[in-house]
């Protein structure tokens, strides 16, 4: 597998931490969990299938557990000596933290001179905020993109996704293979500070301009991707359920305005969007109100047009498409799992859905750096460290 042989410790909790490092034991990292004596709090999040929970296993996958307490000097330096012989280490605790405890990166970098360190944090190392305390939520408002999901009233209404979490993942992950790969060449590690401010803020050039060139927000009841365009927008059909139309392209205007028996609309739908595009709205929610949402589906099979039924998360998992691709697997023992999205032709991921317990690797993972003389002791004991 493409990341074979590269080692990672992953000090990370919750999700934008362990969701990249999940994916890259997916792909054949050995990805070692670090975890305070209490544990990973995500073990205890949930619904427990199979002895954990959902939460968890989705996020610790392929991974190893090792126990340790960051609070002593035994526990720090089995920290260090296993950075010695480790390539990655990814932490998202607040900033200072590692400072204090002694583990930065800083001092790190003396005994593993090429780890790749990676903090992740809501705000950055720098600025006014660095220590200000956040999760999704407070970033997406921090952001604008709170502002952007607003109903017809302009009351925000609460994220469905947590982009800044997710957007924090993955940009962690891109720069962790750039400094991994910048490495073959230079031999030397570096350091990568993640904020999941920054990440998302990265996520807007598409909508850009407005502040650039204008000087103000977007005002989403006249904007293409808040509702002010007909072609690009949400519809409630007979049954309550929900359609989506998601392109404005002009032939998949035509396409639909002909097979709607109302072409002579064609030419106001490809208007800019805004007030002016009201009347093809009002048309086109008028005609979807008139079937179910699984007749329209059934309708559109055959029209080449941007459209898609609203699922909600039950429907999706279960959706041919989705188990086309193995994004949902099942697991008579442990149930159902996510799939993995990057898909090598020649080294596929691994699709296993196993997550480790709590400390379980500990014995394993110490004597493999030279602590023998724990093999005598009891699990229990080995959490010490």
């Amino acid at each position: 597998m493409k990341l074979s042989g590269v080692r990672v410790l992953d000090l990370s909790q919750y999700l934008p931490g362990p969701y990249l490092t999940r994916m890259m034991a997916d792909h054949g990292a050995e990805v070692i969990k670090v975890e305070a004596p209490g544990g990973e709090p995500s073990r205890k999040m949930g619904t427990p299938v199979a002895g954990q929970s959902v939460y968890f296993r989705e996020t610790q996958r392929n991974k190893k557990s090792i126990v340790i307490d960051l609070k002593t000097e035994v526990g720090r330096e089995v920290l260090m000596r296993l950075a010695e012989e480790s390539d990655v280490l990814v932490e998202s605790f607040r900033p200072g933290v590692v400072d204090r405890l002694g583990i930065a990166y800083a001092k790190m970098r003396e005994r593993a001179p090429r780890i790749v360190y990676c903090s992740v944090s809501a705000f950055g190392q720098t600025g006014p905020m660095r220590s200000r305390p956040a999760h999704d939520i407070s970033i997406q408002a921090m952001t604008g993109f709170l502002a952007l999901g607003c109903d017809a009233h302009g009351t925000p209404v609460l994220p469905g996704v947590p982009a800044a979490d997710m957007a924090g993942a993955l940009t962690a992950l891109v720069g962790i293979l750039m400094a991994l790969l910048r490495r073959e060449q230079t031999g030397q590690g570096d350091y990568l500070d993640v904020a999941m401010l920054d990440s998302l803020l990265a996520w807007t050039p598409h909508f850009a301009d407005r502040v650039f060139v204008h000087g103000k927000a977007p005002v989403p009841a006249n904007e293409r991707w808040w509702g002010g365009a007909p072609f690009y927008n949400v519809y409630r059909a007979a049954d309550g359920g929900y359609i989506t139309l998601g392109g404005s392209e002009p032939k998949f205007i035509e396409n639909l305005l002909t097979a709607l028996g109302r072409p002579d609309l064609i030419s106001l739908a490809g208007e800019g969007p805004g007030p002016q595009q009201e009347p093809v709205h009002a048309f086109l929610a008028e005609a979807f109100a008139a079937r179910t949402r699984d007749e329209w589906t059934e309708w559109f099979r055959t029209l080449d047009v941007c459209y898609a039924p609203m699922l909600n998360l039950n429907e999706a998992y279960r959706d041919p498409q989705v188990r086309a691709r193995n994004m949902v697997l099942d697991d008579p023992e442990a149930g159902s799992r996510l799939g993995t999205p990057i898909k090598f032709a020649a080294e596929p991921g691994r699709e296993t859905g196993h997550a480790p317990g709590i400390g379980e690797n500990t014995h394993e993972i110490l004597e493999n750096i030279g602590y023998a003389a724990v093999a005598g002791k009891s699990s229990r004991d080995r959490s010490a460290f």
